[in-house]
């Protein structure tokens, strides 16, 4: 066994030489195997250990004399020994969870101290091929997540260094065949026998199918596991440049918004994980109550053929549908927009809200327009020009337009999210005429003389209506 969890710390390029290791250690077969093969290898690897130890406070005596063995054990051995007995059951009833997870809070609690303390490289556990197994049974019982389908991990960062887990490749028969060779003589932990506890059910009803059929059933599911995590990470990068492209946050980061063009013009893989990121993002910690019917109620609004469309989400988050536009936002943290008006010297540019800008300068040639970009002849309009939100009766007319048409019927007519509405920039000059609907229409003046010079306007941040229009509007 020594042979092989050597060969895969080499074949994962685990170099543990002139590292300080901190070692989880319960007095268990796997804890107490995993200590006595770091010591053995102590000189060799030039290793600095410490042995971490933890009393739970749920078996009374025996607990305790778990703890006193290992302290034993490091005494026989020379190993620096860090033991600590704590209060589980008061934190479980003051937290409301259940045993096992109040356990692994408070113990990796006690690690993360103690290898802030003692500037660790590396936290050793004795997870080992079996527990990938059960754990991977586990979460396809519980979830539909594809991305926590990468088992238990080889390596991963905690504190300031990383835990390892160098038994991942062991199984739990051969662990103790090590343990009965050596003469280790572990402790045991009854709680392990029950199979009232959902991983212990696994261990002793399922797994023993899963090993008749295949008997390195742990090498199946850890190169499995190994081969997901290296997919899942490329397709995590993918994802957030993705987010990074179409999804807008904003500066208070509790709510999110895209245009479902955009969302959707990427692989379903990348907006699966795209909409993780999200919630990741809003959520200071994820709902417990969040499943895998939000995911296909949120794919379901996307594909939707209604204009308007609201989801309600643990916690007040709601999804909001309108038109092409998505939104997430807290519902108790919403805030509506607030009307605005500026003046807009020339030259200058003036800051809106949103963090867009709008600047306007002389310029004695006609360039090229697009949507936002408006230019129009000095003499033509009567300034100071004006932004600001839209008022009551707004009316604009343009070339060709027969009369007047009221900006409510535009941002209609255009699909404009309602939320978006009362905060969309309007020039206008200085009689009140609306000169531009900023990325929807241009309004038109009539000629009031000849001019050499022209003003010209260009809004700043475009990509905010980008996704929604595509082609021209004018």
């Amino acid at each position: 066994m020594e042979q092989k969890v050597t060969r895969f710390l080499e074949h994962h390029k685990l170099d543990l030489f002139g590292k300080k290791i901190v070692v989880g250690v319960s007095g268990g077969p796997d804890s107490i195997a995993l200590l006595h093969y770091l010591w053995k290898m102590r000189k060799k690897w030039d290793l600095q250990l410490t042995a971490l130890s933890v009393d739970h406070q749920l078996r009374g005596d025996e607990s305790k004399e778990d703890l006193a063995f290992v302290k034993d054990i490091c005494q026989k051995w020379n190993i620096s020994f860090k033991g600590v007995s704590l209060n589980v059951p008061t934190y479980k009833e003051t937290h409301q969870l259940n045993t096992q997870v109040a356990c692994r809070n408070m113990r990796y609690q006690f690690f993360y101290q103690q290898m802030k303390e003692l500037s660790a490289d590396f936290l050793a556990l004795g997870h080992h091929g079996d527990d990938q197994v059960e754990t991977m049974v586990m979460r396809l019982i519980r979830t539909a997540d594809s991305s926590v389908f990468q088992g238990i991990p080889i390596k991963r960062e905690f504190a300031d260094g990383h835990i390892i887990r160098p038994f991942l490749c062991v199984t739990k028969k051969e662990i103790e065949q090590y343990c009965a060779v050596n003469m280790l003589n572990p402790r045991r932990d009854p709680s392990n026998e029950s199979i009232a506890y959902t991983r212990n059910y696994i261990r002793k009803k399922i797994v023993p199918l899963l090993r008749a059929k295949n008997e390195n059933i742990h090498t199946t599911v850890q190169y499995l596991t190994e081969s997901l995590h290296e997919d899942e990470r490329y397709l995590q990068q993918e994802a957030k440049l993705m987010v990074q492209q179409v999804v807008n946050f904003s500066s208070n980061k509790d709510i999110a918004s895209f245009y479902i063009n955009d969302f959707s013009s990427y692989p379903t893989a990348l907006q699966r994980r795209a909409y993780h990121l999200i919630l990741n993002y809003l959520y200071f910690h994820l709902p417990k109550n969040l499943s895998y019917v939000h995911e296909q109620d949120f794919f379901e609004l996307l594909n939707s053929t209604m204009g308007n469309v609201e989801i309600d989400f643990p916690r007040h988050l709601k999804l909001k549908r309108s038109y092409q536009k998505v939104m997430f936002y807290f519902t108790n943290k919403h805030h509506v927009s607030s009307p605005y008006h500026f003046i807009l010297d020339i030259p200058e540019k003036v800051s809106l809200p949103n963090g867009s800008q709008i600047s306007a300068i002389h310029t004695d040639k006609r360039e090229r327009e697009d949507r936002f970009t408006y230019i129009c002849a000095l003499g033509d309009v009567e300034l100071p020009l004006h932004i600001r939100t839209r008022q009551p009766g707004d009316r604009m007319s343009w070339k060709g337009l027969n009369g007047s048409k009221k900006i409510k019927d535009i941002f209609i007519d255009a699909k404009i999210p309602k939320d978006e509405r009362d905060a969309w920039p309007i020039v206008t000059d200085n009689h009140g005429q609306i000169l531009w609907l900023v990325g929807l229409k241009k309004g038109f003046s009539e000629a009031k003389g000849t001019s050499d010079m022209y003003i010209q306007l260009n809004y700043k941040n475009a990509r905010l209506w980008e996704g929604q229009f595509g082609g021209s509007r004018y």
